[in-house]
């Protein structure tokens, strides 16, 4: 028989203590430390030709050469500049138009076939008629990231909408509630986590669309940067400007989720979340 003190514990077993559990981050950072040394180890070996994969080092060399070019913040505040007003237009026309639609049925039965042929359609199908139209200037990446950001906003502003109580909009109209004030104290909070869901969603949308308008098409901007230096030969450069979008693309996600944190703090997800 296995005797007890007196917190409980028995004598002649093994206390297990808790071990503490790396967090998200440096879990992150480790598994970017392996890649970098995997890359590098691949390249100095030669398993694979330097001429398509520069150790990590030059690659990280040739990094902190770029970030003190004048041009490269250059491209840089073209490609954040396109982004935020592509994100910022669809936003506004997705929330507005959703809105619109769903609190309307007859409009959203009128609109069902319409959204549904229109929102399959690649971005990318649309770029020989923006080139024709706007050539390679800023507005042809605008146009591709407004019409693939809008559907992620559309979409979640429709289902939100169609996600109210019926009983909580019959009881508002009941008391003679006003258009607006129905928008705004029944609609408005009950749409507003889908509404952020699609912030998120465009937000990267909006980011891949950019880059691959100036990757394609040659707006100013990092992806024409790194098709230059493609084309030129720079293979280290190109991997560095690949690693300084990726680092753009990290920080919006987690951009975007803070804006969710914050806006939704009242939300009973981000509640058991934090």
């Amino acid at each position: 028989m296995t005797s007890t003190t007196t917190d409980g514990s028995a004598i002649g077993r093994p206390i297990r203590r808790n071990r503490p559990t790396p967090s998200r981050p440096a879990l992150g950072l480790l598994g970017l430390a392996v890649v970098a040394a995997l890359v590098e180890a691949v390249s100095r070996i030669g398993l694979v030709d330097r001429n398509y994969l520069p150790p990590f080092t030059s690659i990280a060399a040739k990094l902190g050469s770029v970030l003190t070019e004048h041009d490269f913040w250059t491209a840089l505040g073209q490609t954040v500049r396109g982004w935020a007003l592509g994100l910022a237009i669809a936003m506004a026309a997705g929330i507005v138009i959703g809105v619109l639609i769903g609190s309307v049925p007859i409009l959203r039965a009128l609109t069902a076939s319409t959204i549904e042929f229109l929102r399959p359609i690649p971005s990318v199908a649309l770029i020989p008629l923006v080139v024709l139209i706007y050539g390679s200037q800023m507005q042809s990446a605008l146009v591709l990231v407004v019409y693939a950001s809008f559907w992620q906003v559309l979409v979640q502003v429709l289902y939100g909408v169609a996600d109210i109580d019926p009983v909580v909009r019959d009881t508002a109209r009941s008391y003679r509630f006003s258009r607006w004030a129905v928008v705004r104290t029944v609609v408005w909070p009950t749409a507003l986590p889908y509404v952020v869901t699609g912030f998120r969603l465009a937000a990267a949308v909006a980011l891949i669309l950019e880059i691959t308008a100036e990757l394609i098409i040659g707006v100013p901007g990092l992806g024409k940067s790194i098709g230059v230096a493609q084309g030129s030969g720079a293979v280290a450069e190109t991997y560095a400007l690949v690693i300084v979008v990726g680092i753009i693309g990290v920080l919006v996600n987690l951009s975007a989720r803070a804006v969710e944190r914050r806006v939704l703090r009242w939300h009973a997800s981000v509640r058991s979340d934090l």
